[in-house]
């Protein structure tokens, strides 16, 4: 069964028995995890060099296309920006009326934002997760509970653990890192009354259809969806996402958002990602993505046959989460055969025998599976 770990402020005086008292460990991250370690670490400097499977952006991006616009955007870099086009843009693409859109300096602001505005008395983060969130809300002083899915259940949502009181809960869908992609019925089911209910869909694009997407309704109490337009298009560096939630929620948040929060290129990007044509681009992007993501599996699936690895699946998202024995020691050996890969004992519920693998081509798949194979056998003798 999954199971609940209250972690308290570092002002409490009752911690859990289970973990630590909550906030920065000497290590940088919180109650034993490093929650501010992301994939991009592993590809930073000298090690750009290295084939990337650490970051779910999707290789090959942005589109030529996509960079002209944002670049034909830079001639207008005098005036302060004015996001009223992107906004109306984004509400289009989702048929939401304007004030329920909000558009932030990527997701990952966005969780500030609501740590900052929304009053929490219980908040309860489901993992294994995008470990943002529950840093930003300790980091506003929010005493945090964690949720932790049961593997033995393939992660898969188990709405009876979340507590009755709690009044905000943040879940993943399709989930980072486990690839998990939850019934939106089930998401939605999450609601209740005096509850804000987040749901991070910074992955939806990349499933084919949007399946199990909550992101245009309107009749989920409470509901807040966050997007994201980097891991499809590729614009990391660029910094843009937005949040769908009820106009109060949307005022409530721009009340704590700095001025000017999202640049002129940024938005720019937004507007052109919502086109017709930019939407049809992406939905082909996340059959390949399907298709390449099936592939890596196949091939993973041929060396369980003689080593212990194990791919969590049912998988939706442009990742797959595995675990095999010794994952630190192959992910070192790896990074000597030209890989990076994800380390996976960041994220509470998961340990140090687990490893994100961004979803690539069949080609880079293909040496990958060399490498790892390798690997595995260098690291058993």
């Amino acid at each position: 069964m999954p199971s609940r770990i209250r972690m308290p402020t570092p002002m409490s005086a009752e911690p859990s028995a289970d973990l630590p008292a909550a906030g920065p460990a000497a290590d940088g991250g919180f109650a034993g995890f490093d929650l501010r370690h992301h994939g991009d670490a592993e590809v930073r400097g000298a090690d750009a060099a290295l084939t990337d499977l650490a970051v779910n952006v999707r290789a090959g991006t942005p589109p030529d296309w996509l960079k002209a616009h944002i670049a034909a955007s830079l001639d207008g870099l005098a005036a302060y920006p004015d996001g009223r086009v992107a906004r109306e843009a984004v509400a289009a693409r989702h048929g939401l009326p304007v004030g329920r859109v909000l558009l932030t300096a990527g997701a990952a602001e966005a969780f500030v934002l609501l740590a900052r505005a929304i009053p929490a008395r219980r908040p309860v983060v489901v993992h294994p997760q995008f470990t943002e969130p529950e840093a930003a809300l300790r980091d506003a002083g929010h005493p945090v509970e964690r949720v932790v899915l049961d593997e033995r259940d393939g992660f898969r949502l188990a709405p009876a653990a979340v507590p009755e009181d709690a009044d905000l809960v943040v879940i993943g869908n399709p989930t980072n890192p486990t690839s998990v992609l939850h019934p939106a019925d089930a998401v939605a089911g999450l609601a209740r009354p005096g509850r804000t209910l987040v749901v991070d869909e910074a992955f939806m694009d990349a499933v084919p259809g949007e399946s199990e997407s909550l992101a245009a309704r309107t009749d989920v109490p409470g509901l807040v969806v966050l997007r994201s337009l980097t891991k499809t298009w590729g614009l990391a560096g660029l910094r843009i996402g937005y949040v769908l939630a009820e106009p109060d929620t949307i005022t409530a948040l721009e009340r704590v958002q700095p001025l000017w929060p999202v640049s002129s290129p940024a938005l720019a990007a937004a507007e052109a990602c919502c086109t017709p044509s930019a939407l049809a681009e992406a939905a082909r992007a996340a059959d390949r993505t399907a298709a390449d993501r099936a592939h890596l599996a196949d091939r993973l699936a041929e060396l369980a046959e003689s080593a212990e690895v194990r791919v969590c699946g049912p998988a939706a998202g442009p990742f797959l989460l595995i675990r095999v024995e010794g994952a630190a020691a192959i992910r070192t050996r790896l990074r000597e055969l030209g890989f990076a890969v994800r380390r996976g004992d960041t994220f509470p519920g998961l340990g140090p025998e687990w490893l994100r693998l961004a979803v690539r081509d069949r080609a880079t798949t293909d040496r990958f599976v060399i490498a790892l194979t390798k690997a595995i056998a260098e690291t058993a003798a």
